[in-house]
């Protein structure tokens, strides 16, 4: 699956230092995990639920798993 996504830093009150949010604009998602790579996997963890949700109640999705 290829998405783009945007990391940005979280300087909310409630997070500890090095956290990044990671925005996936095409599917209005955005979730958080410690340092880049964190928010990556996060990321990533998350559009593939996303679309396991869509296929499970026969939603159409024009993305493709890898």
């Amino acid at each position: 699956m290829n998405v783009g996504v945007l990391f940005e830093r979280v300087q909310d009150a409630g997070f500890p230092d090095g956290y990044y949010y990671a925005h996936i604009p095409t599917l209005g998602l955005t979730t958080h995990g410690l340092g880049i790579e964190g928010a990556r996997e996060a990321a990533l963890d998350l559009a593939r639920l996303w679309l396991a949700e869509k296929h499970a109640h026969g939603e159409a999705c024009s993305l493709a798993a890898d």
